[in-house]
């Protein structure tokens, strides 16, 4: 008997997803795309930026308050336990390790809790050692090399969350809570045809309200 062959969809687009953990306008983004994936033949691509390296080094702390800078400083933590966590497992862990360290800082809203790290480690099969990379400048080179790999196209003006479709680095899309279904890949299918616009560079309006992680 001759198996009918089924004919193999399209090879998912891979969109890489530049975040800092801390974020939580890439977070809500970040869990946009998950929703794409389910809806269109995309995959996403997670990748490390620094909020921290950003706003203190690349911008020389310029502008910042007291407070900001020293949410800053304390922002290497996370992404510094990202980047060892990479080199460990490999970079295909980040997607898993994002997922359970923002949710726990985000929609658990523990963002002053220091078990979090090491639940989200544990959570996704890694070793709790990993947590010390948060107080060592040892991953720091691999997490500049990540960040400026986009930033250096993208521009020092904005933030995060970055991701890149086909050729086109864009910051955004800033969201104030993830659609789902279509409503997903409706947003997706809109990003994707300005990314192919030549000379496209920025569609923005002020932010009136906090992010929503229900």
């Amino acid at each position: 008997m001759i198996k009918e062959q089924i004919p193999a969809g399209p090879e998912p687009l891979k969109v890489p997803f530049w975040f800092d953990p801390l974020c939580p306008w890439a977070w809500v983004t970040s869990r946009w795309l998950v929703h794409v994936e389910r809806v269109r033949p995309v995959k996403a691509d997670w990748r490390i930026m620094s909020l921290a390296y950003l706003n203190l080094e690349q911008r020389g702390g310029e502008g910042l308050s007291e407070e900001y800078r020293t949410l800053m400083q304390n922002a290497w933590g996370s992404v510094r336990v990202c980047a060892a966590a990479s080199e460990h497992a490999g970079p295909g862990i980040l997607g898993p390790l994002y997922a359970a360290i923002g949710t726990r800082l985000h929609n658990q809203r523990r963002r002053e809790d220091p078990t979090v790290i090491v639940e989200a480690l544990a959570e996704t099969g890694l070793p709790a050692s990993l947590a010390g990379a948060a107080t060592s400048a040892e991953f720091d080179p691999l997490i500049k090399e990540s960040h400026d790999e986009v930033f250096d196209e993208v521009g020092l003006d904005v933030g995060t969350p970055v991701l890149r479709i086909g050729g086109t680095a864009l910051f955004g899309p800033v969201l104030r809570q993830a659609p789902s279904g279509d409503a997903a890949g409706q947003l997706w299918d809109g990003l994707a045809m300005v990314a192919a616009t030549d000379g496209f560079f920025e569609l923005k309006r002020s932010r009136n309200a906090k992010p929503s992680f229900d």
